[in-house]
């Protein structure tokens, strides 16, 4: 008995994420919530939750890596997580694919079911996610009792608008604590990691710190892991000089057309159908 208490002991310490910093939130992980945490999420705006803020300090190169629930105002973000919950709640088991992101991903909509239409996909995307925002869903029940057989990743625009306090190399590390938070919780899964795609345009700040964000994501290395995969498609999505291909973007310069999702599923199915 106490042979097998400290396997599991031991087991437990391998997979355990460790996060950089250790905030006040009160239930760090599992779902569903207890009524202190609810009430922290709801009634503390993010940025009130933000590593160092329990301790009056000021800690931006850690927002991105630590996990932080989103905030609209109320109960807003909050829902939204709760309907993926219960999407995950009715697809337990063995998927095909499970699709995390933000609104890019949410809103890959009717270009999934006409590009993978025999694919079993679940996709937990929410608009104007960040890194930390993500990394909270996936230990409050965002993903519990899935088993994908690949995981599709794109993160990282939303921490764009404030790569000016956190740098980039701090919205890389996010990318990367995200994937490992992925990799924990599906260690048999392959994992597609895609860079952020380009929006606005050259010499536009966003722009700018997309293209340096995917730089720095390279010295990183995600793909030294067999099973995680980096597709970079900045060239598929712009023109020679740099700009971006209209035909692929909304009038916004950051969400797709259909045709730009047209595009992204080209470069996911052979990748998909090696899984």
């Amino acid at each position: 008995m106490i042979r097998f208490t400290f396997l599991l002991l031991l087991a437990s310490s391998v997979i355990a994420l460790d996060y950089p910093h250790t905030t006040a939130e009160p239930q760090k992980t599992g779902w569903p919530l207890t009524a202190e945490e609810r009430a922290y999420v709801i009634n503390k705006p993010e940025h009130e939750r933000r590593p160092g803020r329990e301790s009056n300090k000021h800690l931006p190169q850690l927002w991105p890596q630590v996990p932080s629930a989103g905030h609209f105002g109320g109960d807003a973000w909050l829902k939204l997580h709760e309907a993926h919950v219960k999407t995950v709640q009715a697809n337990q088991g063995p998927v095909d694919v499970l699709l995390v992101g933000d609104s890019i991903t949410i809103q890959w909509g009717e270009s999934w079911k006409k590009h993978f239409p025999d694919l079993k996909a679940v996709n937990i995307g929410i608009g104007g996610d960040k890194t930390q925002n993500v990394l909270w869903r996936l230990d409050h029940g965002g993903v519990e009792g899935l088993q994908p057989k690949a995981v599709v990743l794109m993160i990282g625009n939303n921490n764009m608008f404030f790569t000016p306090e956190t740098g980039v190399e701090a919205a890389a590390l996010g990318i990367k604590m995200c994937v490992m938070n992925l990799r924990e919780k599906f260690p048999a899964a392959a994992i597609i990691v895609v860079k952020i795609l380009p929006a606005h345009a050259p010499g536009n700040r966003f722009y700018e710190d997309i293209k340096k964000t995917n730089a720095a994501l390279d010295p990183l290395k995600l793909d030294s892991d067999a099973k995680v995969k980096v597709i970079d498609l900045w060239s598929d999505f712009t023109n020679a000089d740099g700009t971006i291909k209209k035909d692929l973007f909304t009038p916004d310069n950051i969400h797709l057309s259909p045709a730009g999702y047209a595009v992204y599923a080209e470069k996911l199915k052979p990748l998909l159908a090696a899984q």
